[in-house]
C-alpha cells in the first residue's frame, strides 16, 4: 500500500469521524431519549449516514486502500440496522385467506390544502378502496369528511378539542371491543380493537405517537433553526418515550395476538422503535422491498410508518404504495393466520 495523497489523508479523517457518528448513533436503538435524548437525535441520521459510510467503502476499495476498513467495520456492527434500512427482495405470497391490513396517515384528508389538488380526500378514498384492506387504520382522520367507502365495523376517536383530528379503525370482520388510550398533554393518540378473524381474535393498535413537526419545506440547518429544531425534537422524543411505555403497559394486560399499525413519527433505528417490537416482527422486513419510504422527505429515506405483527402470525407480503395525497404513503401487509396452503388470488 502506498502513503495516502493529501487529499486522500482529509478524505480519510472526515470518514473517521463519520463512521464514528454512525457508531454513536446506532446507541439510539437501546438508550431511552428520557435518558440521554441526544442519542435519539443523532439516531435520526442513521439511514444517511449508513449510505455515507457504504459511499466511503466504494470510494476506498476502488482506490485498493486499506482505508475501506475504517467504514466496513462500523458498518458490519450495525448490519442489523443496514437490514432495516433497505430490502432487496419482496415476499409475494398471495392467499384467499389472506387479511390486508393497512395503514395510512391521512393528513386530514389535506382539510388545509398542504396540498394544492383538488379532490384529494376522494383520491384516499379511491386509493383505499382499489387496495380493499380489510382492516384499515387511518392516523389524523377527519370525521367531517364525507366517506367514500363502507366498513360494516369501525371505532373512530376525535380529539374533543377541534372534533376535526382523530384516528379510526374500520374493519370487515366484528370488532367486539375498542378503546383509546388517551395520552396526556398530546394531540396525538393510539386506539386499539379487538377483531375476530375466522376463529381468532385479535388486537389491532392504531398508533399515532408525537410529531417530530417536520417539515419537507423548512430549512433546519442555519444556525437561528437548528438549535430550536433539536430543542423541540428532543422534547418530542420523550414523549414518545413515555407513549410507548403506556402501549406497551396496556397491551400487556391481553391474551390476544396484537399488531401494532401507524405512524410512529420515529425511524427502525430508534428506541421508540426498538421497544414497540420486542416480540413482534416488522412488516417490511419480512416482506417488503426497497427503502420502505413511508414519509414524503425529500433526500431523506424516512420510514416512520409501521405494521408489527406477533412472531405467531405470517407475514405473506408487504407493500409502500407511491401515491402523494398526504405527507405520509400508505402502506399495506397481507397477512395469515392460518399455517396450512391456500389458492392463491
Amino acid at each position: 500500500m502506498k502513503k495516502l495523497a493529501l487529499i486522500d489523508k482529509l478524505i480519510a479523517t472526515i470518514n473517521s469521524l463519520v463512521a464514528a457518528i454512525l457508531l454513536i448513533s446506532f446507541l439510539s436503538y437501546y438508550i431511552s431519549p428520557n435518558t440521554i435524548s441526544l442519542i435519539s437525535f443523532i439516531g435520526l441520521s442513521v439511514p444517511i449516514l449508513i449510505i455515507v459510510n457504504l459511499l466511503f467503502v466504494c470510494y476506498w476499495v476502488l482506490k485498493l486502500k486499506r482505508q475501506f476498513l475504517i467504514s466496513t467495520i462500523i458498518l458490519l456492527i450495525g448490519f442489523q440496522h443496514i437490514n432495516n434500512l433497505y430490502r432487496f427482495k419482496e415476499k409475494k405470497v398471495l392467499l384467499s385467506t389472506d387479511v390486508k391490513v393497512m395503514s395510512y396517515n391521512v393528513r386530514m384528508f389535506n382539510l388545509y390544502n398542504w396540498i394544492e389538488k383538488e379532490h384529494i380526500d376522494e383520491n384516499i378514498y379511491g386509493f383505499i378502496n382499489t387496495k380493499k384492506p380489510d382492516i384499515l387504520c387511518i392516523q389524523e382522520f377527519n370525521p367531517t369528511v364525507k366517506l367514500g367507502f363502507e366498513y360494516p365495523f369501525k371505532y373512530i376517536k376525535v380529539s374533543s378539542e377541534n372534533n376535526r383530528f382523530g384516528h379510526a379503525i374500520f374493519s370487515k370482520h366484528k370488532i367486539i371491543d375498542a378503546g383509546s388510550l388517551n395520552f396526556s398533554n398530546s394531540g396525538n393518540n393510539a386506539i386499539f380493537a379487538d377483531i375476530v378473524i375466522h376463529k381468532d381474535t385479535v388486537r389491532i393498535y392504531n398508533v399515532h405517537l408525537e410529531s417530530l413537526k417536520i417539515s419537507p419545506t423548512e430549512d433546519y440547518f442555519n444556525q437561528k433553526n437548528s438549535e430550536k429544531f433539536k430543542i423541540r425534537v428532543e422534547e418530542a422524543f420523550k414523549k414518545q418515550a413515555n407513549q410507548t411505555s403506556l402501549i406497551i403497559q396496556h397491551e400487556k394486560k391481553t391474551n390476544y395476538k396484537s399488531i401494532i399499525c401507524g405512524d410512529f413519527n420515529n425511524t427502525a433505528f430508534s428506541w421508540i422503535y426498538h421497544q414497540l417490537k420486542k416480540g413482534k416482527k416488522d412488516a417490511f422486513e419480512i416482506a417488503g422491498s426497497g427503502f420502505g419510504k413511508t414519509f414524503d422527505y425529500k433526500y431523506f429515506p424516512f420510514r416512520i410508518d409501521f405494521i408489527l405483527t406477533d412472531n405467531q402470525i405470517e407475514i405473506n407480503n408487504f407493500k409502500t404504495f407511491n401515491v402523494k395525497y398526504s405527507d405520509h404513503f400508505p402502506i399495506m401487509a397481507r397477512i395469515n393466520f392460518n399455517t396450512q396452503t391456500d389458492n392463491t388470488q
